[in-house]
Order: C-alpha cells, then structure tokens, then sequence
C-alpha cells in the first residue's frame, strides 16, 4: 500500500543527468528489495516464534491491528530524520505484522493444509515478481492511480468490518478477499512504478510500501485456496 502521495517530475534535459539518476535510481531500487527480503525474514521470524501463542494472539489482534496501524501512518514519519530507528522501525513494525498472520496460519496448520502456506507464498512471489516487472517495463504512467486506489482500499476496508461484526457473510467475505488481492495487485504496480520513478527518498519507506502489497496478497491468496475442496 502506497504510504505516501508524491509528486515527481522526470523530464531532463541534459542526458548526462538521465544517465546518473539513472544509476542511483537502480542502486536505490536493489536496496530496496534487499531490505524488503529482510523484512519477509523479520515477518516469518515474528510468525515462528509466536505460533505456540496463537489463541492469545487471536485474542489481541485487534490491538495488533491497531499498533501496525499507527505505525503506517504515524511511526515512520516520526523516525524519518533518524536513519538507524526509521530501520528499526522497519524491522519492529514487518515481525510485528508476521505476529498477526499466526491465527490465520494456525487455522490453516489445524486443518492439516499446512502445504498450502508454501504453496501461497510460491504464487504471490511469482505474481509479485511479474507486476514488478511489468511496471518497471511499462511506458506507461500509474502515477494518478494513488487517489482511486486509496478511495477503493477504504471501501473495501469498510466492507470488511461491516462483514466482520455485522453481516458475517462467507461469500462476501470471498467477494472481500478477491477485491483485496486485485487491489493490492494494482498497488504493486503503482508502488514499484514510484520507486523506480523516484517518488522515495528513503528505501526503507518504499520496502515498506512493497511489503505491504506483499503482505496483503499473500494474505487473501492463503485465504482463496484454503477455500478450495481438497481432492483427498
């Protein structure tokens, strides 16, 4: 999920210019990756160790919920200007995101589907890797995505918490769950194509957009083809 809205302009005119933000943009998008890689390790570290707890993370997941979410929109504005906490940061706020996964792999571990936490990860890594690649690729321009994607992440979100304590409907929770994986599909693309334009000035910033998309369609993916009749 695109954390922040940025406006960039990359009409050069001297070519020599093009070639060096060049260079940097590509030294800036490899460390951004890297610490994204780093950030799946402190989410699966976050998941392994508290997997014995899962009733009692169950019961405080709300709270969870709420931590990340002062964290997304708070945290890491008040450590930009400190490059070793905005880190840290990064790191506290991916293990504790690997924490609130542990119900949902509990569930999926106590239905003797554990295969398909595996299975999952293979297909989101495959359909990250090619959103990436095609916004990389792309000429064309996702910069006014922002606005109508955040407009659609809020209805969605709204639905879900209406669906969660009020209508409890398992298909609309399906419906949810597959508008979840289209849209942070399309916030991989807008997000990738940002970073690669510029629209960052911290790598831990734009990691954490990314592992956010990552997050999140690895979440509904788990979900989809955990509702699909085994064939035992």
């Amino acid at each position: 999920m695109a954390l922040y809205n940025r406006d960039y302009n990359n009409n050069t005119m001297n070519k020599g210019y093009v070639q060096e933000a060049e260079g940097a943009s590509v030294a800036f998008m490899k460390q951004t990756y890297q610490l994204l890689g780093l950030s799946m390790v402190s989410a699966a570290m976050g998941a392994y160790l508290t997997m014995p707890y899962a009733a009692t993370i169950a019961s405080i997941k709300w709270y969870l919920f709420g931590f990340v979410m002062l964290m997304v929109f708070f945290g890491f504005n008040m450590t930009r200007n400190k490059p070793a906490l905005h880190l840290t940061a990064l790191f506290v706020f991916t293990f504790a995101m690997g924490v609130m996964l542990v119900p949902l792999l509990a569930s999926v571990i106590g239905q003797g589907n554990g295969m398909l936490i595996g299975n999952a990860f293979l297909l989101t890594s495959v359909l990250f890797g090619a959103l990436s690649l095609f916004a990389i690729n792309s000429k064309s321009d996702f910069s006014s995505w922002g606005k109508p994607l955040m407009i659609t992440f809020i209805i969605i979100f709204v639905a879900s918490l209406v669906n969660i304590f009020i209508l409890k409907s398992p298909m609309l929770h399906v419906l949810i769950t597959a508008g979840i994986l289209l849209l942070f599909s399309v916030f991989t693309i807008y997000d990738t194509q940002n970073i690669a334009n510029g629209a960052y000035d911290s790598p831990v910033d734009a990691a954490v957009s990314l592992f956010l998309d990552f997050f999140n369609m690895f979440t509904a993916i788990l979900q989809l083809i955990g509702l699909m009749p085994s064939n035992d």
